[in-house]
C-alpha cells in the first residue's frame, strides 16, 4: 500500500519568530509538511495559489493586509483549501468575520502545541474548528441580512425614504414635516415597516437600515455549511 500523503500546510504570520517556531513544531510532525511561509499578505496569497496546501495559518493581522481577506481570495479561487485563522485575540465579531470568509478554524496565539497540530489534521480532513453555537448565530444573523435586504428591496420609495429617515434620528412629526405627510400616516408607515422588518421598536429599525445603507448583500462562503457541523 503506498504511503499517505503528508498534509500540506502553509504559514502566514507577520512575526518571523512566531513562524519559524510554527514552521518547527510542524516539521517535527511525519505527516505534515510546510510547503511555504510568510509575513506579508500579498505575497502570500500569490504563493497559497500557487502551492496549493490543504492547509493555510493566517495570522489575523498583517503589515500590508489581513488574514481573512487572504482566506476569502484563496477560497474563492480553490475551495478546497482550508484556512486557519491565528490570532492573539477572540470576540464574536471577529469569529463572525472569521465565518464569513469561508475559514475552517479560528485559533488562539496562545494555543498549545499538540492543539495546534491536532486542528491542522482536523481541518484538514474536513471538519471545522469554530464553536456550533458561534457558527449557528452568524448563520442566523446571515440569514436576517439577506431577508431585510429582500424586504427593502420590495418596499415603496415612500416607504424606503421613511426607513431612512428613521435611521437618520427623526421623529414620526420630523419625518411628516420633511416628506409633507400628515403625522398619523408616518404613524402608520413606521408601524407597518417594523412589521415587515420583523422588529419591534424602531430602533431596531434604524440599525438596521444604518447596516444595510450603501451596502451589497453578503458573500457567504460555502463553507458555512461545513461550520455548522462543529469538531466532530
Amino acid at each position: 500500500m503506498p504511503a499517505k500523503r503528508p498534509i500540506r500546510v502553509y504559514l502566514l504570520d507577520d512575526h518571523d519568530i512566531v513562524r519559524r517556531g510554527l514552521a518547527s513544531l510542524l516539521e517535527g510532525e511525519p505527516d505534515i509538511e510546510v510547503v511555504g511561509q510568510s509575513g506579508l499578505a500579498s505575497k502570500a496569497l500569490q504563493e497559497i495559489l500557487e502551492l496549493r496546501p490543504d492547509v493555510a495559518v493566517l495570522d489575523a493581522h498583517l503589515p500590508d493586509g489581513n488574514g481573512l481577506d487572504i482566506c476569502r481570495e484563496v477560497r474563492a479561487v480553490d475551495p478546497d483549501i482550508k484556512a486557519m485563522i491565528l490570532t492573539s485575540y477572540q470576540d464574536d465579531d471577529a469569529i463572525s468575520a472569521a465565518i464569513l470568509a469561508g475559514a475552517a478554524g479560528y485559533v488562539l496565539k496562545q494555543i498549545e502545541g499538540n492543539s495546534l497540530v491536532s486542528g491542522i489534521r482536523l481541518v484538514a480532513s474536513g471538519h471545522s474548528l469554530i464553536d456550533r453555537s458561534v457558527a449557528a448565530r452568524v448563520m442566523e444573523q446571515v440569514e436576517f441580512h439577506k431577508r431585510s435586504l429582500q424586504v427593502i428591496s420590495d418596499l415603496t420609495p415612500q416607504q424606503s425614504k421613511i426607513l431612512f429617515l428613521i435611521a437618520d434620528g427623526l421623529t414620526n412629526r420630523e419625518i411628516a414635516e420633511r416628506l409633507f405627510l400628515a403625522e398619523k400616516t408616518v404613524k402608520n408607515h413606521v408601524t407597518a415597516l417594523l412589521s415587515r422588518l420583523g422588529v419591534a421598536h424602531r430602533t431596531q429599525a434604524a440599525l438596521l437600515a444604518q447596516r444595510l445603507r450603501g451596502e451589497t448583500p453578503l458573500a457567504v462562503d460555502t463553507s458555512l455549511a461545513t461550520a455548522r457541523k462543529g469538531v466532530s
